[in-house]
């Protein structure tokens, strides 16, 4: 009943050490294909594509029925709708918007504004955090917090 429990030959992790290193270096050869874009700061739609990525490398790595020539071609087009629906959010608005959201002033001219924090579900000590990496003590020093869409705050004194 053991058997095969907790070692079951070689055959098994030699595949996987075999799959996974041309499915890693053939991840590694589209990423770089399609350019810094692919790999730039992450927003939601981004987040989506890696983690859908991760799970296609994951089965391929670990599902001995799956051929390496299907996980590639999975991982491929993973990869080109990802450089497709960028390159088309930057010809198109409309795409943009459906894509990337847009910037959220949560500080303006030293006030907080709370509906807009409330909207983005920022606290206020989200917001003196930045401020203190920015090296700013007062709210009152800033003109402007900026919530990006990657999820960083931006600090304009």
């Amino acid at each position: 009943m053991t058997a095969g429990l907790f070692f079951d030959g070689w055959a098994g992790p030699l595949r996987i050490l075999v799959v996974g290193l041309a499915a890693y270096i053939g991840l590694i050869v589209l990423l770089r294909a399609t350019g810094k874009r692919t790999l730039s700061k992450m927003n939601a739609f981004d987040l989506i594509v890696t983690v859908a990525l991760g799970s296609t490398l994951a089965t391929v790595l670990l599902d001995d029925a799956l051929p390496l020539a299907d996980g590639l071609s999975a991982l491929a087009l993973l990869v080109m709708l990802q450089y497709l629906i960028t390159w088309a959010s930057v010809r198109s608005p409309m795409i943009r918007g459906l894509v990337k959201s847009e910037p959220t002033l949560l500080v303006r001219d030293g006030h907080h504004l709370p509906v807009a924090m409330r909207r983005a579900r920022v606290t206020m000590d989200e917001v003196d955090a930045a401020l203190r990496q920015q090296g700013i003590a007062e709210i009152s020093q800033v003109r402007m917090v900026v919530l990006e869409t990657d999820g960083s705050l931006s600090v304009v004194a």
